[in-house]
């Protein structure tokens, strides 16, 4: 393999390992100190627990997310140095913000969280969770908007061969930007919530033919991750439908590609699934089921309008911008080689479907759910807690679908033209030109070494996650809580102020109002982790 494609497979390794962590964080994060907010404002210890156990399997993500995320900004260096000589001026300024929001507002107000439970006022407490749970919204859309820059170039003018950034402001408010970050967010929703619902519903399930203290927990936890997940599928159709017509204005190709729309229409039909290999751009050998005129109202909001395929792109493209690589050795075997324009079409067509459908799915079973629990119901059968726990996989794939999409539906370009006439003339950069200039060995080196560590990393994740989420309650509720407000419980109370035992391992134990638990005594209770 050239050193190109090893580059290529070792950022798309790390970078979809570590957004698997991404979007739990972010999405975990608001729900818990939404949580926190109930137990505060009404008193149920039922939110408490809610907390502490959501809060310690977010806890373990983070960390996790920290670990491989470091990774990320050194990759620049390693395998894309001419890509960040050429980007530098304008791409290290919302890295930077990103890094100060992250390192500085995250990681202070997360430990005043972690350790502040028996040391601050309950409202400042709460106070720092909502600080560290925007903070993490925050710092995601300054790396949006850096990627957002590679996508659509705004607010730079090309000095000296380079871009220079004249707008922080441009870069900021780009509208790739501000259409990809509800898009991304409610995407880490829906991976919290399918996250949510399928721990809950399982532990339901585990407890289902014995009195459970903590069952109000889990049917709580179902309600808020199912409910929350049917949202972010509604925001992440609406804004989906936002960015497909920046996509057809910005980039022509990968709408074509998304569809593997080879030839011109209008009104052009969008497909819903193909037959036959979709990889050559005549598409001759290819079947698809169609909705008419579809794809014309997503790219313009218009039945009637044109769509270019994916061969007349391609004659555009090289006009614009030239039909092969420049004869310069430092590209290896592509010096002076045509440039393919196309995209691949294989993961372009169906990483827009899977993205799509799984995200479907994955809403639908959380709403099955919800309704297979209600009233106090809960399915006998094993394949309920089957279905439960493998609905989390379904937002982490379609997130990573979309993803790999994007990414590679906008090849050849690492920075991809600004189409518009009033845009930054000149700023563009083939993949190919923006690869380091490093051995195969080196990259080969590298390749192994990080995706070995991550195998290793995921084990441990895993563990851990495994570990919390089958102690449950009694697992992350301190024994000095259990001590102080005693053991045993006289029912399955699920009402304001009614708190439940966790019997005397250690944890919470009920009979007492939990508007009681820390105003009652003059020692308060320590909550720490």
């Amino acid at each position: 393999m050239e050193v190109l494609e090893l580059a290529r497979w070792q950022f798309g390794i790390t970078t979809v390992y570590h957004f698997l962590m991404v979007p739990l964080t972010i999405g975990l994060a608001v729900l818990v100190a939404g949580m926190q907010t109930a137990w505060v404002r009404t008193g149920d210890e039922r939110y408490l627990r809610m907390t502490k156990f959501w809060g310690k399997l977010l806890l373990v993500n983070f960390a996790m997310g920290v670990v491989t995320g470091i990774v990320q900004e050194f990759q620049f260096g390693m395998n894309w140095s001419e890509y960040s000589r050429f980007v530098g001026d304008v791409f290290g300024a919302p890295l930077a913000m990103e890094g100060l929001v992250a390192f500085f507002v995250e990681s202070v107000f997360l430990g005043l969280w972690i350790f502040g439970w028996d040391r601050l006022p309950k409202r400042v407490h709460l106070a720092c969770a909502w600080a560290f749970s925007l903070a993490t919204v925050v710092s995601a859309y300054f790396i949006l908007a850096a990627n957002s820059w590679m996508q659509h170039p705004v607010g730079a003018e090309f000095v000296d061969g380079k871009p220079t950034m004249n707008s922080i402001w441009a870069v900021l408010t780009n509208n790739t930007a501000l259409a990809a970050i509800p898009h991304t967010v409610a995407g880490c929703f829906a991976v919290a919530a399918a996250f949510v619902v399928g721990i809950a519903a399982w532990r339901l399930w585990r407890k289902r033919g014995e009195h459970d203290e903590h069952r109000a927990v889990w049917r709580s936890s179902v309600k808020l991750g199912a409910w929350t997940g049917v949202v972010a599928f509604v925001v992440l159709v609406v804004s989906g439908d936002f960015q497909g017509k920046l996509m057809f204005q910005q980039q022509p190709m990968k709408m074509a590609a998304a569809e593997a729309l080879c030839e011109t229409e209008q009104p052009a039909s969008f497909s819903i699934i193909a037959v036959g290999d979709v990889a050559d751009a005549d598409c001759e050998s290819v079947k698809t089921f169609n909705v008419p005129a579809l794809l014309s109202f997503l790219a313009e909001g218009d039945f009637s309008s044109e769509v270019k395929g994916v061969q007349d792109l391609v004659g555009e493209y090289q006009d614009k911008y030239g039909s092969h690589y420049p004869d310069d050795p430092a590209l290896g075997e592509l010096a002076g080689k045509p440039v393919d324009y196309v995209p691949n079409l294989p993961v372009t067509y169906w990483g827009f479907r899977i993205m799509i459908g799984f995200g479907a799915l994955s809403t639908l079973i959380g709403v099955a759910t919800l309704w297979l629990t209600r009233g106090g119901r809960i399915p006998g059968g094993r394949w309920f807690p089957r279905m439960a726990l493998g609905s989390i996989a379904l937002p982490y794939i379609a997130n990573s679908a979309g993803w790999i999409f994007t990414e590679m539906g906008r090849q050849p370009f690492v920075v991809v033209p600004n189409p518009d006439p009033s845009g930054v003339d000149g700023v563009w950069m083939y993949t190919a030109m923006a690869v380091s200039r490093v051995s195969e060995g080196e990259v080969w080196l590298s390749l192994v070494s990080l995706t070995l560590l991550y195998v290793v990393l995921g084990v441990v994740e895993v563990f851990l996650m495994a570990k919390y989420v089958r102690g449950g309650i009694e697992s992350v509720m301190p024994a000095k809580v259990a001590s102080r407000l005693g053991a045993g419980s006289d029912g399955d109370q699920e009402g304001p102020g009614h708190g439940s035992g966790d019997g005397p391992s250690g944890g919470v134990s009920g009979g007492r109002s939990a508007a009681r638990d820390d105003t009652e005594d003059d020692e308060p209770l320590s909550f720490a982790y």
